[in-house]
């Protein structure tokens, strides 16, 4: 059998199906058979040669669709932003990427998976908390962040955000997820990063009520 001499293409190919898959029919209806079906010629051998699960598709596609539009490099291009503002930026980015939030919202119940937990608390260890430390830090220079749990906040949003927020995880109503996001909120507040403004306040409220219709 020849070798794929361009494995990227594949991995492209696998991921750009099962997002479509994912979006239309959801992510627990959705089977590795299906993916296969779409994919024009490939094997199921094909895939499990990329990616040993679903799951393991899942994180791919999400960090793939996090970097495709990343918002903490959109963010940082506004140069006329101080470390607090681009934090807030990075939100606003990241709650108008209409596909990222579509996706959020048909996959929501595989949060039950172990798999997908763990794939999650990586990526916020590894990629998120990095990125929200060098704003805080940033901010910290110019003066519009005051705190000295810099390292520890920049871990404890993503936490907080990715997990305490979401209602597989820990289950609640909308109003009781709006209450946790406003004890969030005044946490920040008093560690000394004002993050959620009135507008921001709003947005992210929107947001909680929206997701969980």
């Amino acid at each position: 059998m020849a070798r794929n001499k361009y494995p990227e293409i594949t991995v492209e190919k696998i991921l750009d199906v099962a997002q479509r898959l994912f979006l239309e029919k959801g992510y627990d209806n959705t089977t590795i058979q299906d993916i296969v079906n779409e994919l024009g010629g490939l094997t199921k051998g094909a895939i499990y040669h990329h990616f040993k699960s679903k799951e393991e598709i899942m994180d791919a596609l999400g960090e793939k669709m996090f970097f495709d539009n990343n918002p903490f490099t959109l963010a940082n291009e506004h140069k006329d932003l101080n470390g607090l503002q681009k934090m807030r930026e990075v939100i606003k980015i990241n709650y108008e990427d209409a596909e990222r939030v579509e996706l959020n919202k048909r996959t929501l119940p595989v949060l039950k998976n172990p798999r997908i937990l763990a794939g999650m608390i990586d990526t916020d260890r590894r990629l998120l908390a990095p990125m929200w430390l060098k704003l805080i830090e940033e901010g910290q220079a110019d003066g519009s962040i005051k705190t000295e749990y810099a390292k520890e906040l920049s871990e404890l949003i993503s936490l907080l955000s990715d997990l305490w927020l979401s209602p597989t995880v820990y289950p609640a109503c909308a109003e009781e997820i709006i209450s946790k996001f406003k004890c969030m909120s005044a946490i920040l507040d008093a560690m000394g990063i004002p993050l959620f403004d009135d507008e921001l306040k709003d947005l992210v409220q929107s947001h909680i009520v929206e997701l969980l219709k």
